[in-house]
């Protein structure tokens, strides 16, 4: 048409210049303005736009009332054609129309065809069941990060049946987006599936291979992320200082302001750091030479956290030396070395030369030696280490060990160290990111037009300061989604915190405990259901390694909610009710499944009890015809029983006959 609309315009061009010559009126005018009607009915036609979401390789959501929609000129009228099904539609005033596709049956590959004024193909198109994912860093997590433990399923994760879809990480104050700037399609095979969500990843495996159904999940993810950050406008607004929040960082000025305050400190404070690092000025040489003199260099055992040593709560920086011996069998290769996780930034250097470096706490430690860097005899290993607030160090049972050839050396034990520069603290930055409703304009609306089975949910760690409001705010980001994607109440499935930090001796209080209560509550909502994981969290790691269990779990949620298959029991016990029997509480559960039992065959652990001080005191329990029985001989009129209340539960060990842990719960308000 293109073409056709240039040769057109061309040809009256040289008409109208010969006409203009010779002062006649050929019948060519005529032709010229044949032409010009062409042009106008050819530009009132505009360019079918489709949104990013809409693209090769997409798995629409199975079922009926699935949304194909797009933009073009006003009033357009142009054809889809898919599945051997002709759709006319036309575009309104504003040049925003949408179809429905209905009896879409899962299967695939499939092409779809709209023509315009250009034929559009979109190709390799699956039909089965789509969900978003969605949440802060633990559902963003990718395979890459959790690979040493899932060599095998890496693999075999060839699939094309299974495809992600990544939502750019943007946020918006200022109006809900239509559409994602970039992102696309791809398909699981052991290259790809490396950047998807674990979490994700082993949910959708699991799910193919029970129903043998494409699986289409959109990571749309955050680290760090809070709640209110993924809720809507008008969702805001029964929560007045989120809402007021919102409506001041809608002034991009202010974000630039704050932004470029806070680079600016930090590139100082930088800056300042290396300035002021003896070990980068040592007249006698940088430190990270393996011949410098470390003979006046202090000693300290690795891992652990300097401030509990004679160096104390210094941030800035730290140089850490260690010799070990290789054998030659380790040389001549590529090795591989694990510094566990540090606390908050390192560079690490072996023999002089320059191995890895990490910018900020969370990752886990893993480098690779280069081959030729390793010699046969005495090596060093130097560390720097920056410590920019709180308690610099090595993060404890981790790993820390070089391996090449089969063969490892441990690395823990006593390191040489010594203190480069001492800094302030450094104030920590405005995460404007994570501001309310910025990231649901940027990364929630753009898909809300794309029809889905449901949605997997884990987040919760960066409200738990604010536990108690979580029991509103939680709630009312479901129903503001459900609103949002007007597909009624589609099912949410949601992981519940896992155990995290140290372990307490005695009982407490907890914000995480609170949290998972919040989460608990939850489930009130309908077609909502949670996967407990607070036996395969870790004490030292708010980002444990085991996502193929999280993902298991949301499956048999998904099971249940989604697939409506009321025989898979998907939850461990849930606390139901209580009674007072003299000096002992009976407790009773939901989804006790095929009974309730003592994982390992033990005596149950970590129930509290009080009487009317509500002072709470370890609790002896046991299970009698499957309920729960729990008392303390030393208080004789007990009002409240409490399970797994804590940060950090490990021991907790009620669990059903199906092998899936009790929530944690509390009967006292």
């Amino acid at each position: 048409m293109k073409r056709m609309i240039m040769h057109y315009i061309n040809s009256g061009i040289k008409h109208s210049t010969m006409n203009l010559k010779t002062g006649l009126k050929p019948a060519s005018t005529l032709i010229l303005i044949l032409i010009l009607t062409i042009i106008t009915s050819a530009l009132s036609l505009g360019q079918v736009r489709l949104p990013r979401l809409v693209s090769d390789g997409m798995i629409l959501q199975r079922g009926d009332n699935t949304k194909i929609w797009g933009w073009s000129g006003p009033n357009d009228v142009f054809t889809i054609r898919f599945t051997d099904n002709v759709y006319k539609v036309k575009a309104d005033m504003k040049g925003n129309w949408s179809v429905r596709l209905t009896h879409l049956k899962a299967g695939g590959p499939y092409s779809m065809q709209i023509y315009s004024t250009d034929t559009i193909t979109i190709n390799n198109i699956l039909i089965g069941d789509v969900w978003i994912c969605s949440g802060q860093s633990n559902m963003e997590l990718s395979v890459k990060r959790v690979s040493p433990l899932y060599q095998a399923e890496i693999a075999s994760s060839e699939n094309t049946f299974i495809r992600y879809f990544t939502v750019p990480q943007r946020y918006n104050f200022n109006e809900p987006e239509k559409d994602l700037p970039g992102g696309k399609w791809i398909e699981a095979n052991p290259v790809t599936i490396l950047d998807f969500s674990a979490v994700a990843y082993f949910f959708a495996r699991e799910l193919f291979d029970k129903f043998k159904v494409p699986v289409g999940l959109i990571n749309a993810s955050l680290g760090g992320s809070p709640a209110e950050a993924w809720i809507s406008q008008e969702s805001l607004i029964t929560f007045p200082e989120y809402y007021a929040e919102a409506q001041k960082f809608k002034d991009n000025n202010l974000i630039k302001q704050i932004e470029g305050q806070d680079n600016a400190r930090m590139r100082k404070w930088y800056s300042d750091l290396n300035c002021k690092d003896d070990g980068l000025k040592d007249l006698n040489g940088k430190w990270s030479n393996p011949g410098i003199n470390t003979d006046d260099w202090a000693k300290m055992k690795i891992p652990g956290y300097w401030a509990d040593g004679p160096a104390g709560p210094v941030n800035g920086v730290i140089w850490f030396k260690r010799e070990v011996d290789v054998p030659a069998s380790m040389t001549g290769v590529k090795a591989s070395l694990d510094m566990g996780r540090i606390v908050d930034a390192d560079s690490v250097f072996i023999n002089g030369a320059f191995i890895g470096t990490t910018g900020y706490q969370y990752p886990p430690r893993r480098y690779i030696v280069p081959s030729g860097i390793l010699k046969k005899g005495k090596n060093t290993i130097i560390v720097r280490v920056i410590s920019n607030i709180g308690r610099g160090g090595f993060v404890p049972d981790k790993p820390y060990e070089l391996r090449a050839n089969d063969n490892k050396i441990d690395l823990k034990g006593e390191w040489q160290y010594r203190i480069g520069a001492v800094m302030d603290p450094l104030a920590g930055q405005t995460f404007i990111r994570w501001k309310p409703e910025g990231l649901y304009n940027a990364m929630i609306s753009p898909l809300t037009s794309y029809r889905i089975k449901g949605a997997i949910w884990y987040q919760g760690e960066s409200n738990t300061s604010r536990a108690l409001e979580y029991q509103t705010l939680f709630p009312a980001l479901i129903k503001d989604w459900r609103t949002k994607w007007n597909q009624g109440d589609f099912p949410f499935l949601y992981v519940q915190l896992p155990n995290f930090m140290e372990k307490k001796q005695d009982p407490s209080e907890s914000s995480w405990a609170e949290l998972r209560e919040a989460q608990l509550k939850s489930l009130s909502l309908p077609n909502t259901a949670m996967a407990v994981a607070i036996d395969i969290g870790e004490w030292n790691d708010i980002h444990p390694l085991n996502k193929k269990e999280v993902g298991h779990r949301l499956c048999m949620a998904a099971e249940s909610v989604a697939y409506d298959d009321k025989s898979v029991v998907s939850s461990g016990p849930l606390y139901k009710a209580m009674k007072v029997r003299g000096n002992k509480i009976i407790l009773s559960f939901t989804n006790a499944g095929g009974g309730l039992t003592a994982k390992d065959d033990g005596e149950l652990r970590y129930f509290s009890i009080a009487g009317a001080d509500k002072k709470f005191a370890w609790a002896e329990a046991k299970i009698k015809n499957n309920k729960v029985v729990v008392w303390n001989s030393k208080i004789l009129h007990p009002i409240a029983v409490r399970y797994a209340w804590a940060d950090n539960p490990e021991g907790a060990n009620l669990y059903n006959k199906e092998g899936l842990p009790a929530s944690p719960f509390r009967t006292d308000d």
